[in-house]
């Protein structure tokens, strides 16, 4: 009886402790820049980013991407996550609720002799109540739920990801077989070069010097579209792996001809850089870590302090002892019982230390995708525009060194040109277009890489329909 006020005291010291449980942390306002620092292409014109593939009007691109998406392990992975978060907020719910268990049992035996044999039979329902004093298990759901919105954004980004390979894989072949008509066509006019300058060697009107020289400009020209080819097809195996499509079938539907779009892709790039923040699903998967390491820092607290538990049970069954059979019934309700921990060697203030680290961890990782996510998109603007800028220019000189190399050419076969200003000539051309192919895929990389910016078409589940 002594001991009776000393727990009492103990319980009543935890129970206010308990009772002044601190909230968890805030919420976390974005810091993100005020305004835009590169500029926005075709005046932040908004479209719609979920059609944005179907603008190229390129329908083997569309259709890569959706094979992509349904092979891709990364996906695959992303909504397993998913469902294993959706499994992990059912048991946190249960957690709230009373459990009800159904026992039966048979016994037949002589515990007291002479007392006759007994057969007993019951059967039942058991039921247990931990009632949630100090939210401790509300916390536990609240953060469930938080990994489950992480879960499904994070799935999301790994779509747009996807995505946004795919297409860059499909520019880059695309590109590589531009340049490889280039670097084809150069060969070919070195060779007929070569075999022309050779028939006047022999005839004797042109030095063996020169016809050797043309001749090494061809296998030079040979070698570079011989590398380009193998590089092609290095691209195509990315392709074919990336999109789980028959290397023979993606072959055959790559013999369409392909055509560069010209007009511009509108992109929805939002006037503030905060907005930026409700399009992009790894921002919103980072910010709900978050929400789910604070609701953790309450859950472990609450372990610290008192917990309340209420039992009851109701049975019916029967007794047989020497032929005559009895009816037994039973119920309980209790014990409603209140464990207190005392001493765990300071397991559950670790558990709450860890807790807190882990919330500094995801706030720390919030900050850095939101920094990331505002330089991917200034990045993307600035490659974007320096991209169309100089192909514009790169366009013009090509053109004229086209002009110029034909003039040569014709000046060379008139006798009035020297094999030395044709190569020079020739290797400006072919500089020229090289540049001019690598600047319009540099230029479709760039939206590409925007559209993986801004969000892939994503927007926040709990943002006001417009």
């Amino acid at each position: 009886m002594k001991m009776f006020p000393l727990l009492a005291a103990v319980a009543a010291s935890l129970w206010l402790a308990g009772c002044a449980t601190p909230p968890p942390p805030p919420a976390l306002a974005a810091a993100a820049p005020p305004q835009w620092y590169a500029p926005l292409p075709h005046q932040g014109t908004l479209t719609d980013l979920t059609q944005w593939w179907q603008q190229l009007d390129d329908p083997l691109l569309v259709r890569l991407i959706e094979s992509a998406q349904a092979a891709s392990p990364t996906v695959a992975s992303a909504r397993s996550r998913i469902e294993q978060a959706r499994a992990t907020r059912t048991s946190a719910q249960a957690g709230l609720l009373p459990t009800l268990d159904a026992q039966a049992s048979l016994q037949r035996g002589n515990t007291q002799p002479p007392v006759p044999l007994a057969t007993t039979l019951q059967a039942g329902v058991q039921a247990g109540w931990e009632i949630d004093l100090f939210g401790g298990n509300t916390q536990a759901l609240r953060a469930a739920q938080s990994r489950l919105e992480a879960a499904q954004a994070g799935w999301h980004d790994a779509r747009v990801s996807v995505a946004a390979e795919t297409a860059t894989s499909y520019v880059n072949l695309r590109t590589c077989r531009r340049q490889l008509d280039v670097t084809a066509n150069d060969a070919g006019s070195r060779a007929e070069t070569a075999r022309l300058t050779d028939l006047t060697a022999r005839a004797g009107f042109t030095a063996p010097a020169t016809a050797a020289l043309a001749r090494a400009s061809a296998a030079e020209a040979a070698v570079r579209s011989t590398q380009q080819a193998a590089q092609c097809e290095l691209e195509l195996k990315v392709l074919v792996a990336l999109s789980a499509l028959p290397e023979p079938q993606l072959r055959e539907q790559l013999q369409q001809p392909w055509q560069e779009p010209e007009r511009p892709l509108p992109l929805p790039i939002l006037a503030l850089p905060a907005q930026l923040l409700e399009q992009r699903p790894d921002v919103y998967q980072a910010e709900r870590d978050v929400a789910a390491a604070a609701a953790e820092i309450g859950s472990a607290q609450s372990q610290r302090y008192p917990r309340l538990t209420l039992n009851g049970s109701i049975a019916a069954g029967l007794v047989r002892i020497g032929g005559a059979t009895q009816d037994a019934q039973t119920w309980s309700i209790g014990p409603l019982a209140v464990s207190l921990p005392l001493f765990d060697g300071g397991r559950r203030a670790a558990n709450v230390e860890a807790a807190k680290a882990r919330y500094q961890e995801a706030v720390a990782l919030y900050t850095g995708r939101v920094r990331q996510a505002v330089r991917e998109v200034e990045q993307a603007l600035v490659n974007l525009e320096s991209a169309r800028r100089a192909t514009q220019d790169a366009r013009i000189a090509s053109d004229n060194y086209r002009a110029s190399f034909v003039a040569t050419e014709a000046r060379y076969r008139s006798g009035l040109g020297t094999l030395v200003e044709l190569e020079d000539a020739r290797r400006t051309l072919l500089a020229a277009q090289t540049t001019l192919v690598t600047l319009q895929h540099d230029r479709l990389a760039a939206w590409i890489a925007l559209y993986r910016a801004v969000g892939g078409g994503w927007t926040r589940p709990d943002m006001p329909s417009a």
